[in-house]
């Protein structure tokens, strides 16, 4: 069997490479800030925008996309610095939580609407979807190669680039904005629950094998178009879901990343 023989497979591949673009380099700087768990929990504050918007008749990925970039712009502002950011994400993610189960239990039209929210439906993309997350793509890639030199400075010697004129606060909030794009169309491929495999997991082996910006960077994007590809052809092969072999790539390439590390060593 041919998967390119088939429309929704097509939609799936380019939605799968779309996704991965997008969530690479922001799950590189999320890594490389220690803020891996606002990437996670990002996911779940979509998942109750997504919910929400269902409840009201409107697209979930609307909603997702608007609440999780709220949602990265408050933890943004709740905190910089590593305890206070670390209550303002849990706080974001405790009330996007309630929020979420509040509107399932509202929401009873179709439980596998709700399924593929949890664990995404790359398969079920239509054209418009596919449009869609190409424009959130672009806008998305846009503003971090537009703030990537100063949110690097603020990154690495965040004290250094506030006495040069850095505002690092404001390029945390940015940052923290643009992954809640991110989140929102990484939810479409491996859904709220397994958003951290796309999203750290190519980030944190890329670093582990490379520690310059630009290789490191880009390796990252190829492990995730790897990830994202590779899952979606054995998923369509073996009828298995799409998700589970994302993050079984993930895992496995992580894993031989520290092999590599112990053989180096």
């Amino acid at each position: 069997m041919n998967p390119l023989a088939y429309q929704f497979m097509i939609h799936a591949y380019a939605a799968a490479a779309i996704v991965a673009l997008m969530a690479a380099p922001a799950g590189y700087f999320l890594v490389l800030r220690g803020q891996s768990f606002a990437g996670h929990a990002l996911g779940h504050v979509g998942f109750a925008g997504a919910t929400g918007a269902l409840l009201l008749g409107l697209p979930p990925l609307a909603g997702m996309i608007s609440v999780t970039v709220g949602g990265g712009l408050l933890m943004g502002l709740l905190g910089e610095k590593l305890a206070e950011r670390d209550v303002g994400i849990g706080l974001v993610l405790a009330a996007s939580l309630g929020l979420g189960l509040l509107f399932l239990g509202f929401f009873t039209a179709s439980a596998s609407r709700a399924t593929a929210l949890l664990f995404g439906n790359v398969l079920g993309v239509d054209a418009a979807t596919l449009a869609a997350l190409g424009a959130v793509c672009i806008v998305a890639l846009g503003g971090l190669s537009l703030i990537a030199r100063p949110l690097l400075f603020a990154s690495l010697q965040p004290e250094l680039a506030a006495a040069r004129g850095v505002n690092v606060r404001l390029c945390g909030v940015v940052f923290l904005g643009l992954v809640g794009l991110a989140v929102a169309g990484a939810a479409q491929i491996v859904g709220v629950l397994l958003i951290f495999s796309l999203l750290i997991g190519p980030a944190a082996t890329a670093q582990r094998l490379t520690a310059r910006l630009y290789p490191g960077v880009l390796l990252c994007t190829a492990l995730a178009l790897m990830e994202a590809l590779c899952g979606v052809t054995l998923a369509f092969y073996t009828d298995w879901p799409v998700s589970f072999w994302i993050t079984a790539l993930g895992a496995a390439f992580y894993a031989a990343s520290h092999y590599r590390g112990r053989l180096a060593s």
